[in-house]
């Protein structure tokens, strides 16, 4: 069973920047598609960023591009989403999750961990 431990988050200020990292341990990362996704008060959960088990390709949601870097060290088992120009609205838990196949939906997830970004 994989395990999955966010961490990174805290409170900064609008413009700021945080890295969030994503500790993987149970099984090699490099045997997941890795994606992080957000959940703010009141709001359904939603999908971030995600990478191919190589990094070679990765997607991200329309509110976080050009502001939001995915990426994966497999040697160190850990995913990493660095962020950029952050906003008020980026406040959120923010989840770290894995899955095997690419088609299938995310089956294992963190605990989360909070980023709150003031104006």
């Amino acid at each position: 069973q994989v395990q999955l431990v966010e961490s990174g988050g805290g409170l900064v200020q609008a413009g700021d920047s945080l890295r969030l990292s994503c500790a993987v341990s149970g099984r090699t990362v490099s045997s997941y598609y890795m994606g992080w996704f957000r959940q703010a008060p009141g709001k359904e959960r939603e999908f971030v960023a995600g990478i191919t088990r190589s990094g070679g390709s990765t997607d991200y949601a329309d509110s976080v591009k050009g502001r939001f870097t995915i990426s994966r060290d497999n040697a160190k088992n850990t995913v990493y989403l660095q962020m950029v120009s952050l906003r008020p609205e980026d406040t959120a838990v923010y989840y770290c999750a894995a899955k095997i196949f690419r088609e299938m939906p995310y089956a294992y997830w963190g605990q989360g961990t909070q980023v709150t970004v003031s104006s």
